[in-house]
C-alpha cells in the first residue's frame, strides 16, 4: 500500500446520491434515469484506523457497519486505485433508497463511496467524470445505474475498449415519474439468470426502434411514452419470477400508462406525460391491485451525485 499523502485529519464530506431506474423498458443495460429519492452520507476522517458505520433509515440493523459495508468498500477501492492510503473514517449513512427493489441502491452505495473518496482527496488528487464512471462500473459491473447516479438526468451508457462512457440528456419537463414499490425484494442476479443468451432477430429490431423512440419521447415528445416503452428483450423472460410486478405492468399498460419494470424489479416505474396522468395511474393501482404497493411520486433528478467538503479540525490543530 502506498503511503502517499492521504485525506487531512478532521476533514468531513457530505454526499448525496439519487435513486435510479435502469432499462426504462427497451433500453436494456443502456438507459438510466435519476430520481429525486436520495441516500445521504457523511464521512469524517479520524485518528484511529479502520471504519465505523452508522446506518439510519433503510438498511439499519441489516447492512454491515464495519469495513465490509459497501460504501466503505467503495471508498477503499477508490483510495487504492489512486495509490493512496485510506485513513480511519466514521461514516453516517442516511438511506432512503429501498434495497433490492430495482431502484439502484447498490449503485448508489458505490457512487456514495466514490464521491466521498473524491471529497476526502480534494486538493490532493482529482478524479474526473470518466474516472468516476470507470471506478463505479468496475464495482457495479455495468454502467446503466451508476451513470445516472453520478451525473443525473437521463443517461445513455455504453462500453468501449477504453472503458465505460455515458451521455447525459435533459428530460422534457412534462415527464412525471411514478414508482410503485412492493414489500418484497428481487435479486438482480436471479433476474439476470432468466435472460436467454440469444433472442429472435425480430425482437432485437423491435427494441432498437423503441429505444430510439424512447430518447425522443423523454426529451421532446412525452405523448409517445407508451409506445416508446415497449420491450421484448427482458421483461417477459423475468415475469415468472415477479408475477405481481408483471400483473401490475400489464394492467397499467392496458389502461394507457407507460409502465415498465424498474431495473431488475420488482418495483414498477410509470413514465407519465404530465402530473394529472400520474394521479390517475396511482388511483388505478390503489383501487385495482391485490398487493400492497407504495406509490412514490418523484421528479427527475438533474444534479446527480454531489459532495461538499468541510475541514473541521483545521483551526483546532496545534500550531494553527
Amino acid at each position: 500500500m502506498s503511503h502517499a499523502a492521504s485525506a487531512p485529519r478532521g476533514r468531513s464530506v457530505t454526499v448525496q446520491v439519487p435513486a435510479t431506474s435502469a432499462n426504462l423498458g427497451p433500453g436494456f443495460d443502456t438507459f438510466g434515469l435519476a430520481l429525486s429519492l436520495y441516500d445521504e452520507l457523511t464521512v469524517t476522517v479520524r485518528d484511529e484506523p479502520g471504519a465505523h458505520v452508522e446506518v439510519i433509515g433503510i438498511g439499519a440493523g441489516e447492512v454491515p457497519t464495519d469495513e465490509t459495508n459497501l460504501v466503505v468498500t467503495a471508498i477503499a477501492h477508490t483510495f487504492r486505485s489512486l495509490g493512496r492510503e485510506m485513513p480511519g473514517i466514521d461514516v453516517v449513512a442516511r438511506n432512503a433508497i429501498p434495497h433490492g427493489r430495482g431502484l439502484g441502491s447498490s449503485g448508489a452505495a458505490i457512487v456514495s463511496g466514490i464521491m466521498a473518496a473524491k471529497g476526502l482527496l480534494r486538493g490532493i488528487v482529482d478524479i474526473d467524470a470518466l474516472g468516476l464512471l470507470a471506478l463505479a462500473t468496475e464495482m457495479e459491473g455495468h454502467p446503466d445505474n451508476v451513470a445516472p447516479a453520478l451525473f443525473g438526468g437521463l443517461t445513455i451508457a455504453w462500453v468501449t475498449p477504453e472503458g465505460p462512457q455515458s451521455k447525459k440528456l435533459m428530460v422534457h419537463r412534462g415527464v412525471s415519474p411514478l414508482v410503485f414499490v412492493p414489500e418484497h425484494v428481487m435479486s438482480t442476479a436471479l433476474a439476470r439468470s432468466l435472460q436467454p443468451l440469444q433472442v429472435p432477430h425480430a425482437d432485437a429490431v423491435f427494441n432498437l426502434s423503441r429505444s430510439a423512440l424512447l430518447v425522443a419521447a423523454l426529451t421532446q415528445s412525452p405523448e409517445l411514452l407508451l409506445a416508446a416503452t415497449e420491450d421484448k428483450l427482458h421483461q417477459s423472460y423475468r415475469a415468472s419470477a415477479m408475477p405481481e410486478t408483471h400483473r401490475l405492468v400489464t394492467m397499467l399498460r392496458e389502461n394507457g400508462f407507460a409502465a415498465v419494470v424498474s431495473g431488475a424489479g420488482p418495483s414498477v416505474l410509470v413514465l407519465c406525460s404530465d402530473p394529472g396522468q400520474r394521479l390517475a395511474a396511482a388511483a388505478l393501482v390503489a383501487s385495482n391491485s391485490e398487493s400492497r404497493w407504495q406509490a412514490l411520486m418523484l421528479a427527475v433528478d438533474f444534479k446527480g451525485a454531489t459532495v461538499s467538503v468541510t475541514d473541521l479540525a483545521a483551526s483546532a490543530l496545534p500550531g494553527s
